[in-house]
């Protein structure tokens, strides 16, 4: 069941039989259904995610209550509001099943002690954490360097599997557009 998991951190960290035993004892299996929710605003985050299967959308509500969508994660990516899971307090985020959805849950006080007792795993945290603030700094240059098409090409070109596995609407809301200016966009490029 968490083979993707242990597969990925292989990739960073070396852990003996007993050690992933011990992992797999603090790690908790949850299935979502598409459009259920892991979390949803004024909740505090439980959880440090792993998605397993499937695909999660972050967003918020503004005042007026439009939907902005900041990331998506996919098989083998960490998702979890960090603000709230670190500080204990109410989320100002959405995370959202956008297909049916398995992950493997690291609860902040299981992941404290994991980290404790497996100190390798303070390496393998480190270079997912590196590696998301990488991705947020491409984000912003992405958003606020780039024309409405180029974003969207640029999208395309780089996670060509988002756009047949996400509702054109979290797309555009994703890419910082309307789901009409999306449509434009790709009747222009012949897509539609």
């Amino acid at each position: 069941m968490y083979a993707p998991l242990l597969a990925h951190i292989a990739r960073y960290v070396t852990l003996a039989p007993a050690e992933i035993d011990l992992l797999l004892s603090y790690l908790r299996h949850q299935a979502i259904a598409r459009k259920d929710f892991l979390l949803t605003a004024g909740q505090v985050c439980p959880a440090n995610y792993f998605v397993l299967k499937g695909c999660v959308r972050t967003y918020f509500l503004t005042e007026a209550g439009k939907e902005h969508t900041t990331y998506f994660s996919i098989e083998n990516w960490w998702v979890a509001d960090y603000a709230s899971l670190s500080a204990h307090s109410p989320s100002d985020f959405y995370l959202q099943a956008v297909e049916d959805v398995e992950v493997a849950a690291l609860d902040p006080q299981a992941q404290e002690e994991v980290l404790r007792r497996l100190p390798q795993l303070e390496r393998y945290f480190r270079i997912i954490f590196q590696r998301a603030m990488t991705a947020a700094q491409f984000r912003f240059k992405f958003l606020f360097g780039l024309s409405g098409e180029a974003r969207y090409q640029a999208f395309t070109k780089a996670q060509p599997e988002f756009v047949q596995r996400v509702p054109q609407y979290m797309l555009a809301s994703y890419l910082g557009f309307t789901p009409e200016f999306l449509s434009k966009i790709r009747a222009k490029m012949g897509h539609e």
